[in-house]
């Protein structure tokens, strides 16, 4: 059967693949999406596609399999398979590198069919290919259905949709007249066979294929026409077929069909079941020409029989070896077989684990946990597992009932390393809710004396890191130096010296970050994922809280993609929200507020949401956002640091409400308890920078005395001594414009103040900067700059992340032909992120970033 009505799509979807694949040095490879409904003739198009590809152009085809649980990696290792080489079989860890790789080395068409059941970790690994895919002779098509909200294929789609080179194919319904020259003689019944499938291209084939039946209501009456020459043996074997969702494997024909156990489909079969049309052979064994044709095959099954297919496969795999767990546990839950699907649910489960595909985890050990019954120690066992995956992937409140379940089930079985191991892992959950209490008293709960030695000085381990996150330093330094010498798991030593090298920056001491960096990769090179990139996440917050704030830029750009290589969502939300905080600090909004909505938006980790929600309220405030917007953030903000109890989240939203204050002209009275804040602060170490922020503001207010603080760090200090100009310079040099604007702004100086006004005009915060003209015309000040149009100074508050990265480059000097291989993209895109680099920051040329770069933080 022909195409029709897709000329315009197999034009440019030829034209792309002919772009993205010359040989000689000049391709530019690209990402093509092809979407439609089922049977709106995708996987025909890229048939037709591929078929005109030129010589010396290699196809590679896989297709995600619409299993339960999806293969973690099974459209990755299928095209791994076909090339030849070793499919990853332990960890996600490089395996999108090595992909990458493998599908670059010749000039090559990469078709992922049916992506609306791919798996999370293949989704990893295609985002590492399409952020690269523009330097690369690759072009990759990918089919899909709509998916809906949540979809792990929508991360993809996003990072595709903002590429210049993408193209986007659509799929539509059939028109009559397409209809009409498809059914050929039955043309009179167009309108009526296009009102009854929606124009849906296999529907209307399938119609056609049949033209002695009366027009079929729906598409199972239409493909089950096909099968009525079949007698009931020939039937079950194709009932048999339809098992398998992806592919029915050769190697299963002699052990698998109907008749007596260890029966065959034999070859007259296999012929007649051919002639019905339904079938296709493929790579890896014989399937159904379309989806649609094997549900129906399916549905027509009688009821109670598809459960005796599927163990009658499944028994196949089993004598005959080979078969990924993922597929065995399909069969045998499609079975009713509780002890196999139990079994090779745990096994696929550690597969989903090693590969990074934690979700895929989640859903094998949910459907291990309903075939195992009672309350014993395996079920607790997997219930710490899930609770485990289920914290990984943010899905906190589902974690912490999860362990709670297993905590019931240690103390019904008087179980005490059990119950310790439950209570440390409760602890954490609690903890990445936001709900320090609850943390705390499990982590105690958890240092029992009955338990075992590892389990107790796991639980020594986490009393110490929340200790130390609240910066009660002398109580995780005791718990440290009791575990020094007795703690029996690397594991366990490890997060201790982290801790302590954590306490020691708070400190002071920054010897400590190469400490926490030692650290880090100590326990990265040993897959403890999570406590290395623990040591970035404390390691970047700190230096932020600080103002070293290069530092905390380089610290942030080495592990966020640490976080998403090792598939560990939790840490990348606390990273990426510290680069929001970051970039606020640099005075680069439109930055600041992508990474505090990516966090938001998300809906994870309460712990994780304290600084977008601060960092999303002062932009609010600065740019003159609506009030309403920055009072639900200030009220998220201040419930969680209330949930939290540590000193440096209190003085932040306690600094929050002070500029609002300052902005509105409207006095929060919740400062009133600002006082006694401060008097608790000053004697917790590490809490100097937060002190002066909120102390600063308190001034502005009338609310504090201007004073020496000798404690306090310089621009804080030099302010509060009203030396507002020496104030702006130290923040200047920290690399914080906004801060030297508003120091400079409260200067008793004119022309200092005027200045400072200048610069906040230039920095695009029209409230913060209408409010200090008030303020200034009520001094009596006369000679103030006229309000702008536009900004009128070179400044970085208007670029994206992506831009960043960018003007980094350009600052040091790159071309752009040097710029898309640092960045893997064509030297075209290159050009075009350059100019609306340029653009944004109102300069004309590459020299001009270079000469700023100090003053613009590109350094």
């Amino acid at each position: 059967m022909g195409l029709f009505e897709r000329a315009p799509q197999l034009d440019a979807l030829a034209e792309a693949i002919a772009r993205g694949t010359t040989t000689g040095g000049s391709a530019s490879g690209s990402v093509v999406t092809i979407t439609g409904d089922a049977g709106a003739g995708k996987t025909s198009l890229i048939t037709a596609a591929i078929a005109a590809v030129p010589d010396g152009v290699r196809v590679l085809r896989a297709a995600c399999d619409p299993l339960s649980t999806p293969r973690p990696l099974g459209p990755v290792r299928d095209v791994q398979a076909d090339l030849g080489e070793p499919a990853e079989a332990d960890t996600l860890l490089g395996a999108e590198a090595r992909f990458a790789a493998q599908v670059s080395t010749a000039p090559t068409v990469l078709v992922i069919d049916d992506a609306q059941w791919i798996d999370a970790a293949s989704v990893e690994v295609l985002r590492f290919l399409v952020r690269r895919i523009e330097a690369l002779p690759v072009v990759l098509v990918l089919a899909h259905r709509d998916v809906p909200l949540g979809h792990a294929l929508l991360a993809l789609l996003g990072d595709v949709a903002r590429m210049d080179s993408a193209t986007r194919v659509a799929a539509p319904p059939l028109s009559v007249d397409a209809v009409r020259e498809l059914l050929g003689d039955r043309g009179s019944d167009a309108e009526h066979v296009r009102a009854l499938t929606g124009g849906n291209p296999f529907f209307v084939a399938e119609i056609a294929r049949n033209p002695g039946e009366q027009l079929p209501p729906t598409v199972r009456d239409a493909v089950i026409a096909s099968t009525t020459g079949l007698d009931a043996v020939e039937r079950e074997a194709l009932q048999l077929i339809a098992t398998a969702p992806d592919a029915f494997d050769d190697r299963l024909l002699p052990f698998a069909g109907p008749g007596a156990p260890g029966g065959g489909i034999d070859v007259p079969t296999l012929r007649r079941l051919e002639a019905t049309g339904l079938l296709v052979r493929t790579p890896h064994g014989i399937a159904f020409r379309h989806e649609l044709a094997r549900l129906a095959v399916v549905a027509s099954t009688e009821p109670g029989v598809e459960a005796l297919l599927h163990r009658r496969v499944l028994d196949a795999w089993e004598r005959v070896g080979g078969a990924d767990d993922a597929v065995l546990t399909h069969h045998a839950a499609a079975a009713g077989d509780a002890e196999r699907t139990l079994r090779y649910a745990v096994r696929a489960a550690d597969d989903a684990t090693r590969t990074g595909s934690h979700t895929e985890a989640v859903a094998f050990l949910t459907l291990a946990l309903e075939r195992l019954d009672g309350d014993t120690a395996d079920r607790a066992r997997l219930l710490e597992r899930l609770s485990t995956e289920q914290y990984m992937v943010s899905r906190l409140p589902a974690s912490l009932a999860s362990i709670d379940a297993a905590l019931r089930i240690r103390e019904r079985l008087g179980d005490h390393d059990g119950l310790s191991t439950a209570h440390d892992r409760r602890a954490v959950v609690e903890y990445y809710s936001a709900r320090r209490r609850e943390a705390e008293h499990h982590a105690d709960a958890a240092a029992d004396e009955q338990a075992g030695a590892a389990a107790r000085a796991s639980a020594q381990a986490t009393r110490a890191y929340l200790a130390y996150r609240r910066h009660d330093l002398a109580t995780a330094r005791r718990i440290v130096d009791a575990q020094r010498d007795s703690s029996p798991v690397d594991a366990v030593a490890l997060r201790l010296s982290i801790t302590e090298a954590a306490a020691s920056l708070v400190d002071g001491d920054t010897t400590a970050r190469a400490l926490l960096r030692q650290h880090a990769s100590a326990a990265l090179d040993r897959s403890l994922d999570e406590i290395g990139t623990t040591a970035y996440s404390n390691l970047s917050a700190l230096d932020i809280e600080h103002r070293r704030l290069s530092d905390a830029e380089a610290v942030l750009a080495e592990s966020i993609p640490l976080t998403v290589d090792r598939d560990i969502p939790v840490c990348h939300q606390w990273q990426t929200g510290m680069r929001a905080r970051l970039h606020l600090l640099r005075g680069r909004w439109a930055a600041s507020a992508e990474d505090a909505a990516s966090v938001l938006d998300s809906g994870w980790a309460p712990l994780a949401a304290v600084w977008p929600h601060i960092v999303s309220a002062l932009l609010g405030l600065r740019r003159g956002d609506d009030p309403r917007l920055v009072d639900t953030h200030v009220a998220a903000a201040a419930e969680l640091a209330e949930r939290l109890d540590e000193s440096l989240v209190t003085l932040a939203v306690l600094s929050l409400r002070a500029e609002r204050s300052w902005v509105t002209g409207d006095l929060d009275p919740t400062l009133a308890a600002a006082g006694d804040a401060l008097d608790a602060a000053a004697a917790i170490p590490g809490t100097q920078w937060a002190r002066g922020d909120l102390l600063v503001w308190l001034s502005r207010l009338g609310l504090a005395d201007a004073a020496t603080h000798d404690t306090l760090p310089e621009p804080y200090r030099f302010e509060l001594a009203g030396w507002h100009a020496d104030a702006a310079q130290a923040w200047r040099d920290l690399g914080a414009p906004f801060d030297a604007a508003m120091a400079a702004v409260h200067s008793t100086d004119a022309a200092t103040a005027a200045a400072g006004l200048s610069s906040l005009d230039a920095l695009d915060v029209a409230a913060s900067a209408a409010r200090a003209r008030r303020m200034l015309t009520e001094r009596g000040i006369r000679s103030l700059p006229a309000r702008p149009r536009t900004a009128t100074l070179a400044n970085p508050s208007g670029l994206t992340n992506r831009q960043l990265d960018v003007a980094r480059l350009v600052a040091r000097g790159l071309t752009n032909a040097e710029l898309a291989q640092q960045l893997y993209i064509s030297p075209k895109t290159a050009d075009h992120h350059v100019s609306a680099v340029l653009s944004k920051l109102g300069l004309s040329s590459r020299r001009d970033i270079v000469r700023d770069a100090v003053s613009l933080g590109l350094e």
